[in-house]
């Protein structure tokens, strides 16, 4: 048992914490939502999470009706959304269309919003769940919370930003309890967390302390066991992978006087360091290339990005960049070219890319982000709000489009790579095309907006994609965490904040498809059936 989670358990019982907490039930769901968030990365405090998630549902069981419940829910969320999100108000330093205070505000705002969904499953427990001990409630509770995350991930085009069961991720050489990820989906281990932080409180509630030692005890070893599988021991026939971190101040990306030294800092992190010319791939990050490498625009928007005005040259400078027997993947922007409503031929909108780039400058295949992030990459209902000053952070005239969902890039003996641009890797069961299947995820991100803790939160749902899909996950960032993933969510090698260079590795071989590739999230719900069904059992036996 570790001496956080020793401690908390020791105070839940000598201080009879329930009994006071009560007292001041608005309050205690503030602090006990502040507290659950404090078990994600950076911070870790996962035994804390666990067992706030666990006081909290014993307080909600003291609620007369299920709308103080979902009150309580309520102000749960709002504070343990405003911790989990506070990165955000970090980007409004880098955008000059609206007051950079207005960032400590969005975050409260969205909170008030994303708190609607811990409410929703303490209203669902304690609508169904009358009285009694505890249990029922749990579990009711649990399965609840699994369907609302879910609907989380997918209402209002969907915010699956740090689900509950992150907290139960390991250390970077080690899955932890999400080693069980294959057979649940991370929406199902949300649940699991909410049912053990509500376990391990119940059963020092009842002096159980022989169950309470023991349930602390396995969490404690689940977190840092070793996975199970062995190591990959390589044997020179894997295909060769260069991940570039090129650490450009975020305000100089986009700034057209800067393009020039920003391609040559990336070009020098990206040659072979030896004459070997065996497949590989070089991978760089979101926003990695601002020269427009698709032909057909009008030249105008050529001679805006660099002084090459020619996306054949372009192309063709790429792939001496990275030299033969490579393939190159890089974040782009491709354009969407059409008449406007009085007939000029303009841009309409974007698409934000990958684009594989072959060593002769041929464009082997591409991307575009599906999920896209609204405000960042396009504004909502822009007709009525663009007039109202409410800009979006990336400013400009036109829109991001999305693009049409996950795809599979098949570039022959360079692998099959599905792509996932920056935080669409957050959306479990939407990042691999399951009737064609690739060998690894490469996600493209550019983080340097979002300050030290947004970064860490990649990373680790990045970790969660692996571990669920059973597939690798390459991560190249402007300026961390770039990383090599394993299928068993095991961090390879990384390169941390905010440092500049180079990954030089194989890429890791894919395990076979897990039970979630193979159902996605129906498999999670399936599970939220499972708790309740437990639940009524647990109801009807203490009714008899």
């Amino acid at each position: 048992m570790t001496r956080t989670m020793a401690s908390g358990l020791s105070l839940i019982e000598r201080l009879a914490l329930i009994d006071r907490l009560a007292k001041w039930p608005r309050l205690s769901a503030l602090a006990l939502g502040v507290l659950s968030a404090t078990g994600f990365q950076p911070i870790g405090l996962w035994p804390v999470a666990l067992l706030a998630v666990g006081v909290f549902a014993l307080l909600a069981t003291r609620t007369r009706t299920w709308l103080r419940a979902f009150g309580l829910g309520w102000l749960f969320g709002v504070a343990h959304f405003t911790l989990g999100n506070a990165w955000i108000a970090n980007s409004f330093t880098y955008q000059s269309e609206m007051p950079e205070v207005l960032g400590w505000l969005a975050v409260p705002l969205l909170a008030l919003y994303l708190a609607v969904y811990p409410a929703l499953a303490a209203l669902a427990a304690r609508a169904v769940v009358k009285g009694g001990t505890g249990w029922a409630f749990a579990l009711v509770f649990a399965g609840a919370w699994i369907v609302t995350e879910w609907m989380r991930g997918w209402v209002f085009t969907g915010y699956a930003w740090n689900p509950l069961a992150m907290v139960l991720l390991g250390p970077f050489d080690r899955p932890g309890l999400a080693a069980i990820a294959p057979v649940m989906g991370t929406y199902a281990l949300s649940g699991l967390a909410v049912l053990l932080g509500c376990a391990l409180v119940l059963l020092v509630r009842e002096r159980n302390w022989l169950a309470s030692g023991g349930v602390a005890s396995l969490l404690a070893v689940g977190m840092y066991l070793p996975p199970v599988a062995p190591r990959h021991v390589q044997t020179g026939d894997e295909l060769l992978v260069t991940i570039v971190q090129p650490d450009i101040p975020q305000e100089q990306i986009s700034d057209p006087q800067y393009y020039e030294a920003n391609y040559t800092r990336l070009a020098q992190l990206s040659p072979r360091l030896d004459e070997d010319t065996a497949p590989r791939l070089v991978l760089w990050p979101e926003a990695g290339m601002a020269d427009y490498l698709r032909d057909g625009y009008p030249q105008r928007y050529y001679d805006r990005t660099t002084a090459l005005a020619s996306p054949d040259y372009a192309r063709r400078r790429l792939g001496a960049t990275v030299g033969e027997g490579s393939v190159l993947l890089t974040g782009a922007v491709d354009l969407e070219i059409g008449p406007d409503e009085n007939g000029w031929v303009r841009a309409l909108g974007a698409r934000n890319a990958v684009t594989a780039v072959s060593a002769d400058g041929e464009i082997l295949g591409s991307y575009a982000k599906a999920h896209l992030v609204p405000y960042g990459e396009y504004l909502p209902m822009r007709g009525l709000l663009e007039p109202l000053g409410l800009s979006r952070l990336v400013a400009g005239s036109i829109d991001f489009w999305p693009g049409p969902g996950p795809q599979t890039i098949d570039l022959g003996e360079y692998g099959r790579v599905g792509v996932q641009v920056c935080y669409e890797i957050v959306f479990s069961g939407e990042v691999v095309d399951p009737d064609n299947r690739p060998d690894f995820i490469f996600n493209a991100s550019s983080e340097g907006w979002f300050g030290a803790f947004a970064p860490s939160q990649f990373l680790a749902q990045s970790r969660m994609r692996a571990i669920e899909e059973g597939l690798p996950v390459l991560r190249a960032t402007n300026s961390g965490i770039s990383a090599i993933i394993d299928p068993r969510g095991v961090v390879r090698e990384h390169l941390g904040l905010p440092h500049g260079g180079r990954i030089d590795s194989v890429v890791p071989p894919a395990a076979a498809p897990t039970l979630f590739a193979r159902f996605g999230n129906m498999l999670a719900l399936a599970w939220a059936l499972v708790f309740l069904l437990a639940a009524f059992v647990a109801m009807r036996r203490q009714a008899s």
